[in-house]
């Protein structure tokens, strides 16, 4: 038993060294939940190293320690490319972890149970106590115990096992609308909350919208447990929109609720351009464009829109609060 505690060592070493040198050169703490995986992985490497160590205690080494190796390697790897699912979440394949993601508790302990039943049940036939046919009897047990409840606990999960979202340190600004995002984007949360905060001021008073949001949050860091919005808190995917600039323009797309779900382009395009020039967005609404393809109708979809919506600009205020209250209600006709 003594053989254990090098591989052991060496194993949390592979482990645990690259987190923490990461860690170390970013200069951030883990958190509880940030530790899961690896505790659980350490756990793993401990149960492996006994199992590895009761098969060579029956087959020479020389024969048992690659073998093992590959077969363990290829078996977990292989789950990956089976169905159903469940082979995959009891190997300890847990696929992609999205930003803001870890895996719930019951997932890392599926692993941990189907192999840590099978150790412990090793182990049990090592006491020096008891009958022999007991210790067999009470191995077979925790062994067989460990992987039926491993999978009947994840036979019904798809492909994605059970996930918690949210785990990201979030920073916030301002009121009215009070506007919330990863602390990575701290430094340019003011500077936008303010933005939006006017531009909704603006669409407001000109009659574009009734929309009065309390709260405007990032739903990037909810990963795939999405929360679903409310008229006073909006949740948003604003991780890149707030690097690129963007940001402000997507509230004005979002604050503006056209009455139909399906509406012609020109006139979502014209409610988009005019509320983007009165809010200061016209850029931002011109790359956004760009962005779709520069193609024969879309030049000419485009100038279609600039032309209606200078002819807008020139009327007076109250008639242009008409325009874009009937530009918002309109739907497309139905052909009989």
């Amino acid at each position: 038993m003594n053989a254990l505690a090098p591989v052991i060592a060496l194993s949390w070493l592979v482990v645990l060294a690259p987190p923490a040198v990461s860690l170390a050169r970013s200069a951030t703490m883990p958190t509880l939940d940030s530790l899961r995986l690896p505790l659980a992985a350490m756990v793993l490497c401990v149960a492996h190293a006994v199992i590895g160590f009761a098969v060579g205690c029956v087959l020479p080494r020389l024969i048992a320690t690659p073998i093992l190796a590959v077969a363990d390697w290829v078996v977990v790897a292989f789950t990956r490319s089976v169905l159903p699912y469940w082979p995959r979440h009891v190997s300890g394949q847990f696929g992609s972890v999205g930003y803001g993601e870890v895996p719930d508790l019951v997932t890392a302990a599926v692993p941990v149970l189907l192999v840590g039943g099978i150790a412990v049940g090793l182990v049990t036939l090592w006491l020096p106590v008891g009958w022999r046919a007991l210790r067999v009897v009470v191995a077979a047990a925790i062994g067989v115990g460990g992987v039926l409840g491993a999978y009947r606990t994840a036979a019904d999960w798809p492909a994605t096992p059970p996930l918690t979202g949210g785990h990201v340190a979030m920073v916030c600004e301002g009121t009215a609308p009070r506007m919330c995002v990863p602390e990575l984007n701290a430094d340019r949360l003011p500077q936008v909350q303010r933005d939006t905060a006017k531009a909704l001021r603006i669409l407001r008073a000109s009659g574009a919208t009734s929309a009065d949001p309390r709260l405007i949050t990032d739903s990037y860091a909810d990963g795939r447990q999405h929360k679903p919005s409310t008229d006073t808190e909006w949740r948003m995917v604003l991780m890149d929109p707030v690097r690129n600039g963007s940001a402000v323009y997507q509230v004005v797309v979002r604050a503006l609720h056209f009455r139909c779900e399906n509406v012609d382009a020109v006139s979502a395009h014209s409610a988009w351009l005019w509320a983007a020039i009165k809010t200061g967005q016209e850029n931002v609404y011109q790359k956004r464009r760009a962005q779709e393809g520069r193609d024969p109708l879309a030049v000419k979809l485009e100038r279609q829109v600039r032309l209606d919506v200078v002819r807008v600009q020139r009327r007076p205020e109250a008639e242009q609060t008409r325009w874009i209250k009937r530009t918002l209600a309109s739907c497309p006709a139905r052909s009989s």
